[in-house]
């Protein structure tokens, strides 16, 4: 059975901002990158539909870069979307990455759920920073898209 480790955030915006977001390049490149580091929107390639791919770029404040793949398995706007994601695009399918857009009051739930794998527990904490710091950036992404 697999396990999931989950991270679960409001964002004051309608959900079908949120799910813009997370599949249109111009959104994306913004808040996958955080501030820290680029996405170039050049590199993305989002087939954003069942069995399309997703590939992505970040390039490392020192210089190395990060060469992200992986596929699209469930498409329902606005309210789920899952892919597999991996930084090892050479020899790895990725694991499931599941998103679900809820809505609340005040905007969208959004939960992310990751397969857990062989992480460690340092593992874990540091991919739901990581995560953390998406949503962060991706709430400021909403927020300029609603003028607010």
């Amino acid at each position: 059975m697999t396990e999931y480790f989950t991270l679960t955030r409001t964002l004051r915006a309608p959900r079908e901002l949120v799910f813009d977001a997370l599949t249109r390049p111009e959104h994306f490149a913004v808040w996958f990158g955080t501030a820290a580091v680029e996405v170039p929107q050049e590199s993305l390639v989002m087939d954003v539909r069942p069995g399309g791919a997703f590939r992505a770029v970040m390039v490392l404040p020192d210089g190395n870069r990060i060469d992200w793949s992986g596929e699209y398995s469930a498409v329902e706007p606005p309210s789920h979307l899952a892919m597999t994601l991996t930084d090892q695009p050479d020899g790895d399918a990725g694991l499931p990455v599941l998103f679900d857009l809820d809505e609340v009051d005040g905007g969208t739930q959004l939960t992310i759920r990751q397969d857990r794998a062989d992480f460690t527990d340092e593992q874990v904490a540091a991919t739901i920073a990581g995560y953390n710091a998406f949503v962060d950036d991706m709430e400021r992404v909403v927020e300029a898209m609603t003028g607010a």
